[in-house]
Order: C-alpha cells, then sequence, then structure tokens
C-alpha cells in the first residue's frame, strides 16, 4: 500500500513538533516551544531532551485527534535524524522507530534543512524549479541552488556566525530575553528614524558568501564606546537609541543577504526565490528580499510565519516527497547525525 497519511516529528532543537500530512496536505499541527530556556539565555540540550520526552506523545495524540485519525490509520512516519541536538534528535528517532516497528509501517529519516527547504510547498505546492534558496536559523545561513527534490548544490554558505546565532548575542547586548530575533524585528520596525550605520561584510572571491561575526564585534565596539553596562552585562539605553541600533543590524543583515542572493541570481536564471528558517519570519528582512525578487522578476517563496520556526509539517512534507519521488524508506538501523549536511546524499554534490 502507498503510504497516504503521513505523520511528521521534528525534535531536532527546543521544538517539540508533531504533524499529520494526507497526500501532501496539512491536516493536523502541534508545536510547543520549550521557554524553560530563556532564563539560562540559550538552549540547553540536557533539558531539551527531558522536555521532548515529556511532550511528545501528547503532541502526536493530540494532532490524530485534530486529523480524526487513530495511530492504526497512519501509512507512515516522517521523523529528523540531524542536524540538531543529538539527545534531542534521539528523543524523537526512538519515538518513530518504535511505532514503526510496532504498526510495521515505513519511516523516512529527514534531514532538518531538507524538511525547512521544502517547507513553502505546504500551501503554495512545490516551487517552480530550478529554485534560489536562502535557508536562514539560528544554525544556518545558507544558499542553496535546487534543481529538484533530493538534488541540491551549495551556493554560499556563512564563515561564521549564522544569522539567529548573531541576532541573539547582540540581542543578549540589548537586554533581550532568549531567543531575540523577533523582538529585534519589531525594534527595528517601530524605529522610523535614520538607523545607525553598522558595516556590511563582503568576502573577497566569494560574493555569495556570508560573515557575520565583524557585524557582531562593530555592535560590540559601538555600545562600548558609547554606554555603560547594567548589572546584568547588558547596555544601558533608551528605547529609542535601542530601536535605532536594532534598525542598522537588520539592515546590515538584510543588505548582505540581498547582496549575495542577487550575485547568486546573476549567475543563473532561476524560477523562484525561497526563504526558509526561523529568521524568515522576520518582517523587516521579508520586505528586503521583495525587493530582490521584484528586481529579478520572479516570486519570492516564504512560508507562513508558524512554519518559519521548527515544525512537524515540514517534516511530514519532506517524507511525502521522499515517498512520491521514490526513495525508499530508511532501514530501521537508521541513527541521528547531529551534523547532518544537506548535500551528503544529493545527486549534484
Amino acid at each position: 500500500m502507498i503510504p497516504r497519511r503521513i505523520l511528521g516529528i521534528e525534535t531536532s532543537c527546543d521544538e517539540t513538533a508533531a504533524a499529520i500530512v494526507i497526500d501532501g496536505k496539512p491536516v493536523a499541527d502541534r508545536t510547543t516551544t520549550q521557554v524553560l530556556h530563556e532564563q539560562y539565555g540559550g538552549v540547553v540540550p540536557e533539558l531539551a531532551s527531558r522536555a521532548h520526552e515529556r511532550l511528545l506523545m501528547p503532541a502526536v495524540e493530540g494532532v490524530l485527534r485534530d486529523a480524526h485519525l487513530t495511530v492504526e490509520d497512519i501509512d507512515g512516519i516522517a521523523v529528523t535524524f540531524g542536524p540538531g541536538l543529538a539527545g534531542a534528535l534521539l528523543v524523537g528517532v526512538a519515538f518513530a522507530k518504535g511505532l514503526a516497528m510496532a504498526r510495521n509501517i515505513p519511516v523516512w529519516g529527514i534531514n532538518h534543512l531538507e524538511g525547512h527547504l521544502w517547507s513553502g510547498g505546504l500551501t503554495t505546492g512545490a516551487p517552480p524549479q530550478p529554485f534560489l534558496a536562502l535557508l536562514i536559523s539560528g544554525g544556518h545561513t545558507l544558499l542553496v541552488e535546487v534543481e529538484g527534490f533530493g538534488r541540491y548544490r551549495r551556493i554560499g554558505t556563512t564563515r561564521d556566525d549564522a544569522a539567529g546565532e548573531l541576532f541573539d548575542k547582540v540581542g543578549r547586548m540589548l537586554g533581550f530575553r532568549f531567543p531575540a530575533g523577533a523582538r529585534i524585528d519589531a525594534a527595528a520596525l517601530e524605529f522610523k528614524g535614520i538607523p545607525i550605520a553598522f558595516p556590511r561584510t563582503r568576502i573577497d572571491g566569494d560574493p555569495t558568501g556570508f560573515s557575520f561575526s565583524g557585524l557582531k564585534t562593530a555592535v560590540l565596539y559601538y555600545l562600548q564606546r558609547n554606554f555603560k553596562r547594567d548589572v546584568d552585562s547588558s547596555f544601558i539605553l533608551t528605547d529609542e537609541v535601542r530601536n535605532a541600533i536594532c534598525a542598522g543590524l537588520m539592515s546590515a543583515v538584510g543588505g548582505t543577504l540581498a547582496a549575495a542572493i542577487r550575485a547568486a541570481l546573476d549567475q543563473r536564471r532561476y524560477q523562484a526565490l525561497v526563504v526558509a528558517g526561523g529568521v524568515s519570519a522576520s518582517r523587516y528582512l521579508r520586505g528586503i528580499f521583495e525587493g530582490v525578487t521584484e528586481e529579478a522578476g520572479i516570486p519570492l517563496i516564504i512560508p507562513p510565519i508558524q512554519h518559519c520556526t521548527d515544525n512537524g509539517l515540514m517534516i511530514a512534507y519532506a517524507g511525502y516527497l521522499r515517498m512520491s519521488n521514490g526513495y525508499p524508506a530508511s532501514d530501521l538501523n537508521f541513527t541521528v547525525d547531529p551534523a547532518a549536511s544537506l548535500f551528503a546524499s544529493s545527486s549534484i554534490e
């Protein structure tokens, strides 16, 4: 029997997520963000694993109820095997394997980045190909050429910090709680004046690559020169100044990303630009990407806000695409790979 009802499980970091797609269409989706990490200023791997153990079963039971299905109705399972936190990934993979063996149904190990790559298709259908994809999150900033499902080529990547990592590090300087990206984005949008000018790093010989560590340092030096620190090591700032800094930061990041995208578009004609990953939820950056694609005359495809961050639907949908494109199910001996590469099994790279 060809699987049609796919259960997706995502536990790569601090979101515990489950979802169901039927014939590739979303029917149920539940994601719980582990807010307990806010007090530590970052994700604590051991606590994330324990939270997944507690939250995953209720999430799966919840999506089954939402979809008016029972576990006996599920035809296949898709689960994130990497990249991510080893302990967190193990919770999801062990759960998926156990259910697959108990029900004698196939299971697909899904690369987390591949889930993000195709997440725009959840609402619009698969993007026209070939397309250029920008994956931006706390762990990745990556430009990918996509010829088709499973056919990927790396165009550019960050030499140091990922964009989301940059936002969290600067957010601590500005006194924002973790994760800081959404708060920086809101502050930047609120500012109406001339933003603080920060440098935009270009890498000699690599026009489609990224580097954000210099920008992080530039913000730190600006703060050290002009402001005193609070007892918690953040800087003492008025709301207006903080907003101006956030606007300058977002402008610099957006300009850096846009320059790399334009360089890639100059090298080849693509049918669309897909932007995905947690940072793609930024309304400030979306405005910049819209300008780039209008210039190029191609569509911009970004998932809805709720599907930008880690979620089970993107994993279930990637599992459906693997099945639809003739990829065999994973052997039940597969394990997690915290450093899994999107390109390891690509037919291009």
